[in-house]
């Protein structure tokens, strides 16, 4: 049951997190949807080119879920702790506390981590650029692959979390489940683009879901800590 809470609780935060994507992402899903020919630019046309995208940045997601739950699944059963996955639990509930934070604007420390992965993505970006522009709905998968790799705050900080689950193919459906929660923004904006970022990028809209997102964190740590005060 708490397994199928995780997974609800990710897409929720992807849900939430649309106010992020919306700023980090919105300029990339307008480039691309610029890039296509002109007569399927407009209106549902351009659905079946957001779909391409977005499955592909979903199987990227997953994929990052499934390695990053086999590194935490490594780090229990190799130390053999049961705390060790106690303190990756925890770890967790603090960056879902962070993301919170900065997904409101309160405190962008996570804007590091997006530093942190720029490197990366130095590498991966040039790569995009072999299958521009858009054309065909398969340029516009391998486009979106390359993009699931793009260094963000929120998905770091999710990833963090696939870790704590200890188990790869838990950590590939944390990942997907909360890559879900993202779809609904970036596809609707990229249909309806102006409408949609004013109304996510407005500051109270960022402040509920920031304080939302912090409360998943908080409520996390007290399932944690709930044990040892029973204990006691």
């Amino acid at each position: 049951m708490l397994v199928e809470i995780s997974y609800l609780s990710a897409f929720i935060v992807g849900l939430l997190g649309g106010v992020h994507c919306a700023g980090m992402c919105g300029g990339i899903v307008t480039a691309l949807t610029l890039g296509l020919p002109e007569n399927e630019r407009s209106g549902w046309q351009v659905l079946p080119y957001l779909l391409a995208y977005n499955l592909a940045r979903l199987c990227s997601y997953t994929l990052a879920g499934v390695l990053m739950g086999g590194v935490g699944w490594l780090a229990v059963h190799w130390l053999d702790l049961r705390q060790v996955q106690l303190v990756l639990q925890a770890i967790a509930a603090l960056f879902m506390i962070l993301l919170g934070l900065y997904l409101a604007g309160w405190w962008t420390v996570l804007s590091r981590l997006e530093s942190a992965g720029a490197g990366i993505w130095s590498k991966i970006q040039p790569m995009t650029r072999q299958f521009m522009p858009v054309k065909s709905l398969p340029q516009a998968f391998v486009i979106g692959l390359l993009w699931g790799w793009l260094p963000c705050g929120l998905v770091y900080s999710v990833l963090v979390w696939s870790i704590s689950t200890t188990d790869p193919v838990a950590g590939g459906l944390l990942m997907l489940a909360f890559g879900l929660g993202t779809l609904p923004t970036l596809i609707t904006l990229g249909v309806m683009a102006s409408f949609v970022s004013r109304y996510i990028q407005n500051q109270n809209t960022r402040r509920v879901a920031g304080a939302l997102v912090i409360l998943f964190g908080v409520i996390q740590l007290l399932r944690i800590i709930n044990p040892y005060r029973t204990a006691v």
